[in-house]
Parts: structure tokens; C-alpha cells; sequence
């Protein structure tokens, strides 16, 4: 078992994609820094800051697995956020394209350490 959310892999992923997407959303037009780009900055962030709160619920596990799902729907959140941006952006396409990938490879191992917890987390 982890020390802390810091060893957690999906914990160290999720918090460089935060950083990465909140950089990719200040790009977009001012107009849209308070709509579309707060949207997908929230989400972001809300992957991350779930695990790190259901971790902090670890000893609960229904606890750490319901803050589990709701990291998996901001994980969803994110990417809808992102692909909208590259339909509306096509200059930022590319850049948001990259970013989807990469949230997927995190969503496969969210689900992953979801089921693990469901099936394998002792306290």
C-alpha cells in the first residue's frame, strides 16, 4: 500500500496533465477563458483533488471508491471539455488532440486502480 497520494500513479499523472491543461487553456481567446477554459481548468483539477481526497478516505473504502468514480467523471468531463475545444479551435486542435490521448491512457488507469481498490484494497 502507498505512504501517501504522492506515490500514487495516478495521482503524479493526473496532477501533470492539471498543470498541462491549465497552461493549453490559457490559449484559447480571452472571451473564453472564463467559459470554456474554466470549464476544462475545474475538471482538470477535479481529477486530481479526488484522489487526493478519496486517499484521504482511504481507511472508508466505499469512501475512497466513490471519490474514485468522481475522479473518473471529471476524467470524462476533461476530455468532452477538450474535444469541444479542438472542434471550436482548430488551431488549438493538435495541441488539444495530444492532451485527449494522454487523458485516455489516464482514464484505462483510473479504471484499473478503481477496480483494484474494489477488489484488492486492504486497509
Amino acid at each position: 500500500m502507498s505512504r501517501s497520494y504522492r506515490d500514487l500513479e495516478v495521482y503524479k499523472i493526473s496532477l501533470d496533465l492539471f498543470f498541462r491543461t491549465h497552461e493549453f487553456s490559457l490559449k484559447l481567446p480571452k472571451y473564453e477563458t472564463y467559459e470554456l477554459g474554466s470549464q476544462v481548468r475545474r475538471s482538470s483539477d477535479s481529477i486530481n483533488s479526488n484522489i487526493v481526497e478519496g486517499y484521504g478516505r482511504k481507511d472508508y473504502k466505499k469512501d475512497f471508491l466513490k471519490f474514485l468514480a468522481f475522479s473518473r467523471a471529471s476524467h470524462d468531463e476533461t476530455t468532452n471539455h477538450l474535444f469541444k475545444i479542438s472542434k471550436l479551435y482548430p488551431n488549438l486542435k493538435s495541441e488539444a488532440d495530444e492532451l485527449v490521448k494522454e487523458y485516455e491512457s489516464l482514464g484505462k488507469r483510473l479504471y484499473s486502480f478503481h477496480q483494484y481498490v474494489r477488489k484488492s484494497w486492504r486497509v
